[in-house]
């Protein structure tokens, strides 16, 4: 019943804030390393992406940066959603206090030449 349902090669599912998050992370991450490569070359202003979209305005440019912050926050402290924080998948990493039935123990299943 729950074979390879905690294989480590299985995708895990997650909100689409927390996947939000992700990419928001990942286009502030090189958009800082271009940055920090334009500072190192003499050049800052040029190699800023989001400047380069939204240079025209400012409070938009004001926002994707909040919003790369918060999606931080997100990637650090985790997600409280239902969908993240539930882990019904296998009942050795279950915290409910009944313990699943063995399948010699359960008594409807019986064994062969047995009735």
């Amino acid at each position: 019943m729950f074979e390879n349902c905690c294989s480590k090669d299985k995708k895990e599912k997650k909100c689409f804030s927390v996947q939000i998050a992700k990419w928001l992370l990942i286009i502030g991450g090189i958009n800082w390393g271009l940055i920090g490569i334009g500072m190192l070359l003499g050049s800052i202003s040029s190699w800023n992406i989001v400047h380069l979209i939204f240079g025209g305005m400012p409070w938009l440019e004001g926002v994707v940066y909040v919003l790369v912050g918060i999606s931080a926050i997100i990637v650090i402290f985790g997600c409280k959603c239902k969908n993240c924080s539930t882990d019904n998948c296998c009942p050795e990493t279950n915290t409910s206090t009944s313990s699943p039935v063995e399948p010699s123990e359960n008594p409807e299943v019986k064994e062969e030449g047995t009735m």
